[in-house]
Order: structure tokens, then sequence, then C-alpha cells
């Protein structure tokens, strides 16, 4: 499905069929929209390749535009769900586009590098970009936590105070702050089960406003691990 198509259906984007055999050993599917934000160079790519593919690289090009992923957790027993993950450019903040990019998002990361101030001097212009743009159905912001990334290196500024980071990201409404390392794997698992469950508990909040995103399908297997590239299959 192309990205025009995407945002020509009238279902808010969200598509999700049942095999024939749904109802033998069913479980319930929810579908999330997960927006990844923030500087230039943050190092955006590289967390969602760690945590959909488990893999890290050096040599990425900068993401032009937005790019998928679609991370599938089995979330419990009887829940599956799939994490659609939008990679946006860092200039897009200055384009039109970003509210198209935005619509449906139910969660978000951004991202700064903390080895360069100056990517932190911008998170909170990009979280009032959020914040105006996409909101929960009771008018709420979305979920948001905060990356300090590329922890592994020197840092630079507020993160070495994590007192005064933790009042930051208190003042500013997000869920919570990880320091991140996409390159020695850490905090990435630990900060994306945090957005879910944050997400989850909202759509558990919301009277069921939700609910058509959850359908019984017959799923077996592990977690499955995918990526597109300017497509998605929701």
């Amino acid at each position: 499905m192309g990205f025009t198509d995407l945002y020509n259906r009238d279902d808010g984007g969200k598509m999700v069929t049942a095999p024939a055999n749904a109802g033998v050993g069913s479980k319930k599917e929810c579908l999330y929209k997960i927006l990844v934000i923030g500087e230039l160079g943050t190092g955006k790519t590289s967390i969602i390749k760690r945590y959909v593919h488990q893999f890290f690289s050096q040599h990425y090009r900068a993401t032009i535009g937005v790019d998928f992923a679609l991370k599938v957790l089995n979330w419990d027993q009887n829940t599956v769900i799939r994490l659609q993950l939008w990679d946006i450019a860092g200039q897009e903040r200055f384009g039109n586009m970003t509210r198209v990019y935005y619509k449906e998002a139910v969660g978000a990361f951004i991202v700064f590098d903390v080895t360069r101030a100056a990517t932190f001097d911008a998170v909170l212009k990009w979280k009032q970009d959020l914040d105006a743009k996409v909101q929960l159905p009771d008018g709420s912001p979305i979920p948001c936590v905060l990356l300090a990334n590329k922890c592994d290196q020197q840092k630079e500024g507020l993160v070495n105070q994590p007192n005064k980071m933790n009042e930051y990201c208190e003042e500013n409404k997000f869920t919570a702050w990880f320091e991140t390392s996409a390159k020695e794997n850490i905090n990435i698992e630990e900060s994306a089960k945090t957005l879910v469950n944050q997400i989850l508990a909202n759509d558990t909040s919301h009277n069921g406003q939700t609910a058509t995103d959850r359908y019984k399908l017959g799923l077996d297997g592990d977690t499955e691990e995918n990526s597109k590239h300017n497509s998605c299959n929701c």
C-alpha cells in the first residue's frame, strides 16, 4: 500500500484481516502508530533498527521524509501488539507534512543526542509541535517518552543531572525519559515497554473509544519483526 493510499482511506489508516480459522486459539490484536521524532543525526533510525532487527550500523544515510518499520509483539498469552514505527526526518518539523505524518498516532519518542546539547535545546519545540498536531480522544497529549541517546559517549548538558531531567519531563508532560544507546543496546526495549504500557492504559481508560483497533485473530508463532520503506500494511 502506498503513502497516498494510506491517507485516502476512511478507516483512519487501520486495516486488519482475519484468517479463515480465526476463533480457534484466537488472540486479541492491537495496532498502534508510534512516532519517532527529533533533530537530525540523533540516532532515530539506529534506535528503530536496534529495536526491530537487533541490528546496529555506524553507516546510515539521513532519513528523507518518513520511513516505516513494523514490530510485532506477543504481549501476553491473549494479546498481540503491532507497533507501526514512523521514523520522521529531523528537518520535517519545519515542513508542512508533519500534521499528515502525525495523524492517528497514539504514542511518540522524542530523541536527542547527549553529546550535542543543541539537540536537547530543540526537544521542547518538537514536543510543542507534537502536542499541537495530535491528541488523544479526550484532547490530552499522546504519551511521549524522551530518549537521551548515545549515552555510551561523553554527555553534555542537563542529562548529567537526573533530578533536573525528572523535573523537566514532569513540567513538559513526558511519560518518562531514558538514557539509551542503540550501539550498546541500552534501554531500547525498556523505553518501548514503558510507552506501550501507557498506550494500553490510555486504551482502557477511554472506555472503548479505540476498541475498533482490536480484533480477534488466529495468530500463532513468536514475535515477528520486519521493516518497510515508504509503505505500510496498516
